[in-house]
């Protein structure tokens, strides 16, 4: 596979790629290169079937996921444990109308994934903003605040983002382990968004939540999915991991009564040849992605060193503090939109304790990684002499 063809994706009615003329867009967390040439493949067999009925999810589909987490992650999942969804947020959003009730608080570890907040304010819950603690080394978890968080009597459920976007952290198992006792001590389950789980750098491997112990095991829902890694987040394929067979049947019915329990007749035919034949491809992908974090690490610290890129070994996304330039990132997104064409989230969207920083894409090839550098260095370098802010 080659990495650094630059892919051009506009008129295919990309959500990421519908912007004007001249815009990049390296914000949403949707990659800029081909899949796996099997799911190509397996697609297009099925696709000359020509006929694109009703489908069941294949015999194929548990043995997959259940190999590629047991070579790549050493988890052992059982196949009943498995539940097929048409997507991670979809089954968010449908188990938090099943697992608690309106009015009571959802606990976020913040920032975190933008959507969890639409998840909880939408159907009528309330966020309870748990922020990481932050500092020049990184993010660490706030134990005091998180058992605090945990313990208020409306609160019934977290949601963790395991590996944690947009931060890229890696939750180790110790870790994953305390936040299981201190959830199980105060009756609250979880949800753990582990969809960014592949996608780490080279000599780094993720934890999922629910092997660490029986604790984490009983009282959560792991929710997985081939899309991120593969890029196949329109084709709707995910699944839902429930140990706990009284919970795992609150999850069936949840699923089932919002009708998001049935594959399209490409979902589980791409998750297979994915699972299946995408190892050597994913290893060649995670080699790109940490060579294009190193550029841009090496780039702002050389030519904008007023901002800081929060080292992280996962995710394609870069966390990038402006804190010393900008005391609210959603300025410095829409002027580097409008002078530089460079489209990047705002930091805000991810809770109070994004305010000062953007999230960066580098899912893409070298050519356009690089176009995307040069316009923030200029947008930066405009800003900064524009609004008298800090310069290097």
């Amino acid at each position: 596979m080659n990495f650094d063809q630059t892919l051009d994706r506009r008129g295919t009615d990309s959500m990421k790629w519908e912007v004007a003329e001249g815009q990049l867009p390296m914000g949403l967390a949707d990659m800029d290169f081909e899949t796996v040439p099997e799911v190509k493949e397996a697609i297009l067999r099925r696709a000359q079937h020509g006929a694109y009925g009703y489908t069941l999810v294949s015999e194929a589909w548990k043995p997959a996921y259940q190999n590629w987490w047991l070579r790549r992650h050493h988890w052992p999942i059982e196949a009943n444990w498995l539940l097929f969804c048409t997507g991670v947020v979809p089954a968010i959003s449908s188990l938090v109308r099943k697992l608690t009730t309106p009015a009571e608080k959802v606990v976020l570890m913040t920032p975190v994934y933008n959507i969890f907040f639409n998840s909880v304010v939408n159907n009528g819950r309330q966020v309870q903003e748990c922020p990481l603690h932050y500092d020049e080394n990184g993010y660490t978890v706030d134990w005091p605040a998180l058992e605090a968080a945990l313990a208020d009597p409306q609160t019934s459920l977290l949601i963790l983002c395991n590996p944690h976007n947009p931060i890229g952290k890696l939750y180790d198992a110790e870790e994953l382990a305390r936040i299981g006792e201190l959830c199980r001590k105060h009756h609250v389950l979880v949800i753990a968004d582990e969809i960014h789980c592949d996608l780490t750098d080279p000599g780094y491997e993720y934890t999922p939540f629910a092997s660490v112990s029986p604790t984490c095991a009983e009282l959560s829902v792991v929710c997985i999915a081939p899309t991120k890694t593969f890029n196949l987040a329109g084709l709707q394929s995910a699944a839902l991991v429930v140990v706990n067979p009284a919970l795992r049947h609150k999850v069936w019915r949840a699923i089932n009564t919002d009708e998001i329990a049935e594959p399209n007749v490409f979902a589980a035919e791409a998750a297979v040849a994915a699972l299946t034949y995408g190892d050597s491809w994913l290893e060649a992908l995670r080699c790109k992605i940490f060579e294009n974090k190193q550029t841009v690490i090496n780039t702002v610290k050389q030519e904008l060193p007023q901002l800081h890129v929060i080292s992280s070994p996962a995710t394609y996304l870069l966390w990038i503090d402006c804190g010393k330039i900008c005391a609210d990132s959603a300025e410095l997104a829409d002027f580097l939109a409008e002078k530089a064409g460079l489209l990047l989230n705002e930091g805000k969207e991810y809770g109070q304790a994004g305010r000062t920083f953007l999230r960066m894409n580098v899912a893409v090839s070298s050519e356009r990684l690089n176009d995307g550098l040069d316009r923030l260095i200029r947008g930066v370098r405009l800003f900064c002499a524009e609004t008298g802010a800090e310069v290097a």
